[in-house]
């Protein structure tokens, strides 16, 4: 039950997410999917997709969602072991979700263009950049904060970290940025 748990709060997140429970979803992500197919009546018969934010803290949540608002995110991590440890499917290409601030405001709908599975010493400075949603020291900053991140969870499990982990890398586009300002 630990690792669903783990891979809850994980999947499609840079560092961590946390999905927002059911009863407990904003009004706003219902509006922003509301004006979405409104102007995109072709995706009226879709269910809302899943919203969430990034990472495991609101300082960051919210930078990462400027971050994808602002189309310079354009890609988050996950460890393939807590999708294996779930027994859970691995991203699809299409799937949309609904980005949200740490206090679940919707702030943006991005959809995935590209899903690989990458140890993670073969991480490259681009996918770091997208991911980090800087060009300042990318690569080194993806590798400091993802290792922090991946080894804390792991060992949590009795699990070590090898720089051979496989990563679940997910390239995205932000289809849906909010107007309003953070």
């Amino acid at each position: 039950m630990r690792y669903v748990g783990i891979l809850v709060l994980v999947i499609l997140a840079s560092c961590k997410n946390e999905k927002q429970n059911a009863t407990s979803i904003d009004e706003t992500v219902s509006s922003m999917w509301g004006s979405f197919i409104k102007i995109n009546p072709e995706h009226a018969e879709e269910a809302i997709p899943e919203s969430w934010f990034f990472h495991d803290n609101e300082k960051d949540a919210d930078r990462l969602a400027v971050l994808t608002v602002q189309g310079k995110k354009q890609a988050s991590s996950g460890l393939y072991y807590w999708y294996e440890q779930a027994g859970a499917d691995l991203p699809k290409v299409g799937t949309k979700h609904i980005v949200t601030d740490f206090n679940g405001k919707a702030k943006a709908i991005i959809e995935i263009k590209r899903v690989a599975t990458i140890p993670f010493n073969q991480i490259t400075k681009e996918y770091a950049e997208l991911d980090m949603g800087t060009n300042k020291e990318p690569l080194e900053k993806w590798q400091k904060a993802h290792w922090e991140f991946f080894s804390k969870s792991m060992m949590e499990n009795g699990e070590k970290p090898t720089e051979e982990m496989l990563v679940v890398c997910e390239w995205f586009d932000t289809i849906w940025p909010t107007k309003n300002n953070f």
